[in-house]
């Protein structure tokens, strides 16, 4: 049996230790009172479908990289109440991983515990996947470009069949509204989500993901001085996270270069690499600014 975490109280749900981590996942997702649709959570974690079916089958090479593979199950074990420690220590071990892996609290490069079998992969079908990924995320966009592309062309033959000229007129750049406050940044790029609104208006400290995390974001974690989780998800290029700005919080990211850190308008410098995990990064002004006074 193992341990899950209800209304802040811990009980014994009827999950077998002796599963794998994906039939403990199913098991709590399918059965009990809160059976869920695995399309409902996928939307609330902002993770694809496909990554968590990948997740319950234990099909993890169809993850890109080993720190969403530990991230995303860590993420979905803690939404179905089970101990995300546990599940993410079965995982490490059906793939063959150390178990204390992207477990400490120094800066590691997680890439070193990959799978052979994911590093083995040829440079040719990891550009498909990820090109698959992309247009599959922004299909809209490539939809009304060719209904876009149709329909000028159909202008421009009915046109020249009734012999009128075709004027060219020049377009009025779209300028992107980000719905800005006074003191929010200048943001590298557009604003996908935004989360932590309450605090969007006092906010000193200011998290954004950006296109280093690739196309499955990279995981963050919030917590206060009393270890309690403010936050704790994975966070798409372009999302947006306002820190509060009474107490003293640490953050834990999947992805260090995957995250620009603002205070008070100003870029802080990078906290990490990309692709490495960074714990215990001070939110406060004062550390990530040293020496300037905070607004």
């Amino acid at each position: 049996m193992t341990d899950i975490v209800e209304n802040n109280q811990e009980v014994v749900a009827d999950v077998p230790v002796n599963m794998t981590a994906g039939e403990m996942l199913k098991t709590a997702r399918t059965t009990g009172r809160r059976k869920r649709e695995i399309s409902t959570i996928a939307k609330q974690l902002c993770i694809r479908e496909e990554f968590l079916e990948a997740l319950e089958n234990g099909n993890y090479k169809e993850i890109p990289e080993v720190v969403y593979i530990l991230g995303f199950a860590r993420n979905y074990a803690m939404e179905l109440g089970l101990n995300p420690d546990e599940v993410v220590t079965k995982i490490k071990q059906e793939m063959g991983l150390d178990v204390n892996c992207a477990k400490t609290d120094d800066d590691e490069d997680v890439s070193a515990c990959a799978m052979p079998s994911i590093k083995e992969e040829s440079w040719g079908k990891l550009m498909f996947v990820k090109a698959y990924q992309f247009v599959y995320q922004n299909w809209i966009w490539f939809a009304g470009g060719a209904l876009a592309i149709v329909l000028i062309v159909l202008g421009i033959v009915m046109l020249s069949g009734n012999d009128v000229p075709v004027e060219t007129t020049e377009q009025t750049p779209v300028v992107l509204n980000v719905d800005k406050t006074d003191n929010e940044p200048e943001y590298k790029q557009p604003v996908r989500e935004r989360f932590g609104t309450d605090n969007r208006a006092t906010a000193q400290v200011i998290l954004q993901a950006n296109q280093k995390t690739g196309e499955a974001g990279t995981w963050v974690e919030v917590k206060d001085a009393r270890g309690r989780t403010e936050l704790s998800r994975v966070l798409m290029p372009g999302d947006v996270y306002y820190v509060p700005v009474k107490g003293k919080y640490k953050a834990t990211f999947g992805n260090a270069g995957g995250i620009d850190v603002w205070v008070n308008g100003k870029l802080v410098p990078e906290i990490g690499a990309a692709y490495t995990k960074k714990s215990g990064v001070d939110l406060t002004p004062e550390k990530l600014l040293p020496g300037k006074t905070a607004k």
